[in-house]
């Protein structure tokens, strides 16, 4: 497996480094790279001051190692993704699944630093964005409900900034028309920057009107909670285990644990479990192997009604409009 450290940023230093140790070369926009590590496009761009974008469309024919340390600490790494196949990212020697039917946006402080392995085969669509810390504040700062925060929010002493979630449908259908596009055509740029604005539109509205959680997160408690999300996540058939079993588990306080869990992932530990059973639930309709019944009985849903209603809150259709709509 190839092992590639490098880092990101808002300003563009990082892009000849990068081709270079991907054995390619930077033409215009494009960072070129062998097939025989992938195919498809990697392209970059310098959106506005205090952004910039990196979008690839690609398919893996090498396995590879991402190390990613940064040089500053003065931005925020907003990554959604949508890989078909293995790809995982890891903190503190703990895993997390990343992809279309696993975790696809994440919100990383510049300043943790992480590992991102994917598996020869693996579709990688994905549209990273960088924004300066200082951008994001001068947001904040502008909004009455949330200027008083800002600054803690910044603080490094008392704040990381760090989330690993699922993107909206809003998100989902922005990045599906943007890989619509072809990069090699002059109005992509045009496309990108619209894309990556309206995706930190959204972005910013959301930590304004969700509860945002203050506190610091080092390696090893991002690493507990994700560990606790990987058994959740695996565990998906059964019925959802007690808070203060997983907060023994985690080694925390019940309280340190829901305030980091909700902190990491934008959710409580029971809003999260419910998510990814209703998230599996649609990959399994998607697969056809089962009826609506029977992956209501796999996933110990109460009953059948109770699967529908979720069902139909979370993805604004029922699970019967769904497989219609896969004919």
């Amino acid at each position: 497996m190839k092992k590639i450290t490098h880092h990101y940023g808002v300003e563009l230093d990082w892009v000849e480094p990068l081709a270079n140790q991907l054995e390619g070369k930077v033409d215009g926009n494009f960072i070129l790279v062998p097939d025989h590590i992938h195919t498809g496009y990697r392209y970059f761009l310098s959106c506005d001051f205090g952004i910039s974008a990196l979008y690839l469309d690609v398919l893996y024919h090498s396995d590879i190692h991402y190390r990613q340390e940064n040089k500053t600490d003065d931005f925020i790494g907003v990554y959604y993704n949508l890989t078909e196949g293995e790809a995982v990212f890891v903190s503190n020697g703990l895993s997390s699944p990343i992809g279309r039917w696993n975790y696809n946006l994440a919100f990383v402080d510049s300043s943790l630093y992480h590992d991102y392995f994917v598996k020869s085969g693996s579709q990688v669509l994905s549209l990273c964005i960088f924004i300066k810390k200082e951008v994001i504040k001068g947001y904040f700062k502008n909004n009455p409900s949330i200027k008083d925060h800002a600054d803690d929010i910044f603080n490094p002493e008392l704040n990381t900034i760090v989330k690993l979630t699922r993107m909206t449908n809003e998100s989902y259908n922005l990045l599906m028309n943007l890989k619509a596009q072809k990069p090699e055509d002059g109005s992509f740029e045009l496309h990108l920057r619209g894309t990556v604005q309206n995706l930190l539109a959204e972005y910013i509205e959301k930590m304004i009107l969700d509860e945002i959680v203050v506190d610091t997160v080092n390696e090893i408690d991002l690493g507990s909670i994700i560990k606790s999300q990987a058994y959740l996540i695996e565990n998906l058939n059964y019925t959802f285990p007690s808070i203060n079993f997983l907060a023994q588990e985690a080694n925390m306080s019940e309280s340190k644990y829901k305030s980091l869990f909700k902190k990491i992932t934008g959710m409580t530990p029971n809003s999260f479990f419910l998510t990814n059973k209703l998230l599996e639930a649609k990959r399994l309709l998607h697969e056809k192997q089962l009826t609506i019944a029977q992956v209501s009985h796999e996933l110990n849903f109460t009953n059948n009604s109770y699967f529908t209603a979720k069902f139909k809150e979370l993805f604004g259709m029922s699970p019967k409009d769904f497989i219609k709509q896969l004919q």
